[in-house]
């Protein structure tokens, strides 16, 4: 019995196993990515700092997504950095804590999930774009310049950058950046991240070396320098378009590292509307405090999951650890050269540009969303790149959802059948015109519409054409396949809902409910056999040729009844190729040595031949065969009689559920009387199943012992 006691001994152990180590591992990278963000956001190296502390302590308290680790992001660094240059630190802190304000508001509306409805593309597109504006305002201090203010100004001067003379600067950002990059690759020990390794190599060497290059620069007293809030000078449009950009930029952000982080271990899943509400006090509280705006950061969640760690314990951990070292060891970071915390900026900038996203859209065929948002955030601003890629992403939609696929065919000449299949709107009209008006005038045409949306103007241009093609001596005849929208706008009902229900689709339908009573009377058989070759066969017919080359090699033999309302590839969701049945009335397996050798025959076959693994024997409600049993039919004169009596056993009693059961085992045993299905069950290669089909529920049971169960508790 577990006891308080017990729970807390637990809950002790996963600290000091799991969350402690986990936090250690966490801080020690986000020193130089906090110290480096701010840099590159153009905002004191302290409200880095500030930032992570409460990222991890304030988020990691409130944080609906437990693993997740919180603090300064990448993704919020050329938005800061415009947001500085416009109303200048003290401002912009107040921008930032009323970015919390507003997360907290979305969070308390339960409007969590509502930030993953924006497209993938757009946002991993965002984020490309805002890496290589990293990437090419970090360069530049990297080879001991200054950046520009915009991607443009940065990409323009970088050859004159290049062929200028070169500090110390440079080379500790060429051996940061290749540290970087081998690091990961030669050692796999999770303590020392490669960041923090080639940030202490670059500090070491550039100190043992005597290098002149500009260093982390903190105050003397980090609490008496903190920079508290001011109200923003300008419009309050401009205001208010800062604050709700922070705030939603730092949410998607912060939701989709939640997603990413709860694909990584099989802890308790993130609450999407808890952690916006943590996000928002966080940057309420880094806002009032001086300090960056706070996310959800997929490389700090990562590692901190990477490194074992089981409860937010780590996260809270990780941040007093940074507090602690700012407080008591602010020296040793002032010893970093900006060089090598530029350096780690290109590397993580360039990193949100992933080669495996991109390759992800090109097969999604998304990627114009992808590269239109990301070069509209690197050449105009990241507003107007996002709204560049969310037009893109509708237009694309559009595109799609009016797009159909045509193919006329001859099968016999003087007939066509053309198929329509997708959704047909106006914007496809023309198209479809043009399809029709190539078919030879006077001959008999199927036009068959296979269609999840038909709009009004597509319809007038089939109905136009087919009347003219009338009028012409020829013969046009619709059939619908999905749906009926093209006779419904026939009846001036287009867009209007059924009353009445839509007809059974061919594949579960039966010819009753398929065919008009007239092809009944005609020939219902051959009917069904057009509609095959017409619908079906061009869909499986891929498959049945790989069958027909490879042979057969199913995993079961199932033994059912004849009753023509079991079908068993419809009860099982199987296909060609994936049963292979036996059925006689009554579902009977005769046992060994019995006069009847054909169900045997079929048995020996399945196990020896086509190494079955399961053989299933399935009955069903109202099932002829027992109750004839059960009325005492079998062992008479007729062959019925004698068939019945192949079945082993006197089936007594009222209960016709029951006795149908009570026949499935009874043919599960006579099974077991073939020295072959012996055999293989005893090696552990054959498995035995009995199943009851009830025809009024549509569900199936499992028979074991006699006992029927449910298969399924859906």
């Amino acid at each position: 019995m577990t006891t308080p006691d017990t729970q807390t001994a637990g809950r002790g152990r996963t600290l000091l196993r799991h969350d402690l180590p986990a936090s250690i591992v966490v801080f020690l990278i986000a020193i130089p990515l906090s110290l480096g963000i701010a840099a590159a956001s153009g905002a004191p190296l302290l409200a880095g700092l500030v930032a992570a502390v409460v990222g991890g302590i304030v988020a990691g308290a409130l944080s609906g997504a437990p693993l997740q680790v919180s603090g300064p992001a990448a993704g919020l660094t050329v938005i800061v950095a415009g947001t500085v240059a416009e109303f200048g630190w003290a401002a912009t802190t107040a921008i930032v804590a009323m970015a919390g304000l507003i997360q907290l508001a979305l969070g308390a509306f339960r409007l969590g999930r509502a930030a993953l409805a924006l497209s993938p593309a757009v946002v991993h597109g965002m984020l490309a774009g805002i890496g290589v504006v990293i990437a090419l305002s970090q360069v530049h201090v990297l080879l001991g310049g200054d950046p520009q203010s915009a991607a443009w100004d940065n990409l323009r001067d970088l050859p004159r950058q290049i062929a200028g003379n070169h500090s110390g600067a440079v080379f500790v950002g060429v051996l940061t950046i290749a540290i970087l990059l081998i690091w990961p690759r030669l050692v796999k020990i999770s303590l020392l991240p490669a960041a923090l390794v080639a940030v202490t190599a670059a500090t070491i060497v550039a100190s043992a070396g005597g290098l002149t290059v500009e260093r982390v620069d903190l105050p003397p007293n980090p609490l008496g320098s903190l920079t508290f809030p001011r109200w923003p000078d300008g419009g309050l449009p401009d205001i208010a378009i800062a604050v709700v950009t922070i705030a939603l930029v730092a949410s998607v952000e912060s939701l989709l590292s939640a997603v990413a982080v709860d694909r990584m271990h099989d802890g308790p899943r993130a609450d999407l509307n808890k952690e916006l509400l943590a996000q928002g006090a966080a940057n309420t509280v880094s806002g009032a405090l001086g300090g960056l705006p706070v996310t959800g950061v997929i490389v700090r969640s990562s590692t901190n999951v990477a490194a074992g760690a089981k409860t937010r314990a780590s996260a809270i951990l990780h941040g007093l650890w940074i507090a602690v070292f700012v407080l008591l060891f602010a020296g040793l970071l002032e010893r970093i050269p900006l060089s090598a915390l530029a350096a780690v900026l290109v590397v993580v900038g360039l990193r949100l540009v992933s080669l495996a996203q991109i390759k992800t859209y090109v097969r999604h065929r998304e990627l114009p969303t992808y590269l239109v948002t990301a070069v509209g955030v690197i050449f105009v601003d990241l507003l107007t790149g996002v709204a560049l890629g969310m037009a893109t992403a509708v237009l694309l939609m559009i595109v799609r959802l009016a797009r159909c696929e045509i193919t006329r065919t001859s099968p016999t000449p003087g007939r066509w059948t053309v198929v329509i299949t997708g959704t047909l709107a106006f914007v496809g009209a023309g198209r479809v015109a043009r399809e029709l008006s190539v078919l030879p005038p006077s001959e008999t045409v199927e036009l068959e519409l296979h269609l999840d949306y038909l709009d009004q103007g597509a319809f007038e241009t089939i109905q136009d054409w087919k009347e003219a093609y009338e009028r012409g001596g020829g013969t046009v005849r619709v059939r619908e396949v999905h749906d009926s929208w093209f006779h419904r706008a026939t009846d001036g009902r287009l867009g209007v809902a059924r009353s009445q229900p839509a007809r059974a689709p061919r594949l579960l339908g039966s010819w009753s409910q398929w065919v008009s009573l007239n092809e009944q009377r005609q020939d219902a058989m051959q009917a069904g056999i057009d509609e095959f070759e017409r619908s079906v066969a061009p869909l499986v017919r891929p498959h049945l040729a790989d069958l027909a080359r490879d042979g057969q090699q199913p995993e079961q033999l199932f033994i059912t009844c004849a009753d023509s309302r079991v079908v068993p590839n419809l009860i099982t969701t199987s296909g060609p190729g994936d049963l292979f049945c036996v059925r006689n009335v009554g579902n009977i397996v005769p046992p060994y040595g019995s006069d009847d050798t054909s169900v045997g025959a079929a048995v020996e076959y399945a196990v020896d031949v086509l190494g079955v693994t399961t053989i299933t024997v399935c009955g069903h409600s109202g099932c002829g065969a027992v109750r004839a049993m059960m009325a005492g039919a079998a062992g008479g004169p007729s062959a019925l009689g004698s068939w019945l009596d192949a079945a082993g056993s006197a089936l007594e009693g009222d209960c016709e559920t029951e006795c149908i059961t009570a026949n499935v085992a009874q043919q599960l045993k006579n099974l077991c009387t073939y020295p072959t299905v012996r055999a293989a069950a005893d090696a552990g290669r054959l498995t035995l199943t009995g199943l009851y089909f009830d025809l009024a529920e549509a569900k199936m049971y499992r028979v074991q012992d006699g006992v029927r169960t449910p298969v399924s508790v859906g």
